[in-house]
């Protein structure tokens, strides 16, 4: 067998899917915060996207995908001038701010994995996985604000919370397209299904019994994350915690009680109306 010959001087390893932070659940950076957080964190967004949209490719393989990876955190880390340019515009960020790489650079792990790993034994593993897929982002804000590390707790909590609630509404797609599976293979088993089943035009009644069981999670993780909004000492920060807590709650009500097989459910108007109303009150409390 030959061994894959891969171009590690591409001009531009990314390979943008054409979302945008219009298409995410939960606010990136929103106008609740100030002009001056908002261009950084939306930096530290573009990188993100650019690397999940590389390990998401259909059309790369996982050597392609890793190369393209360890390019992005090269060009972030300095050791290369160009290459990545949403790298290169979270370093000047990054340098300009004084906030750690380490938030960037844990989410390249994850995304490594998704590259090599399509199933999850146990919950404990698919935590570790969020652990550098989805907490990262929520750090790295507590530590652009500069905000106290205790905030970390329940950061980490809605960062889990919200990564769990994207698997359950793109499980069917994640295992159509990408032959990837989040729901651990232990609660499969549990309730007698496979795989198979997230290919179905419908959720079956053990399927749904496996979705409450994650949202049971979802809540306790809920729980946790409503901390937040209480302990940042930002009152901007304070109403966009408040806001992406409220909208995580609604978003797992709808999905508790909406089959995510049939279409993809999603936070209506009304869910993010009453949310912003709550943030809003938020920043009036002293």
């Amino acid at each position: 067998m030959n061994d894959i010959v891969i171009d590690t001087q591409i001009a531009n390893v990314e390979a943008w899917s054409g979302k945008t932070r219009a298409d995410e659940n939960f606010p990136v950076g929103s106008h609740l915060l100030s002009r001056r957080v908002r261009t950084h964190m939306h930096a530290y967004y573009a990188f993100a996207r650019n690397a999940d949209d590389i390990a998401d490719s259909p059309a790369l393989s996982p050597e392609e995908k890793i190369v393209r990876l360890d390019i992005m955190e090269e060009v972030l880390l300095g050791k290369r001038l160009a290459g990545s340019p949403s790298a290169e515009k979270l370093r000047w960020s990054l340098n300009e701010t004084g906030v750690t790489p380490v938030h960037a650079t844990d989410l390249l792990i994850a995304f490594r994995q998704d590259a090599t790993t399509r199933r999850y034994e146990t919950f404990d593993e698919l935590y570790n996985y969020c652990r550098y897929s989805a907490v990262p982002v929520g750090r790295y804000v507590i530590d652009l604000h500069g905000e106290n590390h205790r905030c970390y707790r329940a950061s980490d909590a809605l960062c889990i919370s919200l990564q769990l609630l994207n698997h359950l509404q793109d499980c069917a797609a994640d295992m159509r397209t990408l032959d990837r599976c989040y729901i651990p293979q232990i609660l499969m088993r549990h309730f007698r299904i496979n795989t198979r089943d997230l290919l179905g035009p419908e959720e079956t009644p053990l399927l749904r019994r496996a979705f409450i069981t994650v949202l049971d999670r979802v809540d306790r993780l809920n729980l946790v994350a409503e901390e937040l909004p209480y302990l940042v000492r930002s009152r901007r920060l304070r109403a966009e915690t408040m806001l992406i807590c409220r909208l995580s709650m609604r978003l797992a009500k709808r999905l508790a009680r909406t089959d995510p097989l049939a279409h993809r459910v999603k936070l209506t108007k009304t869910d993010g109306t009453l949310s912003l109303l709550r943030a809003l009150g938020a920043l009036v409390w002293r």
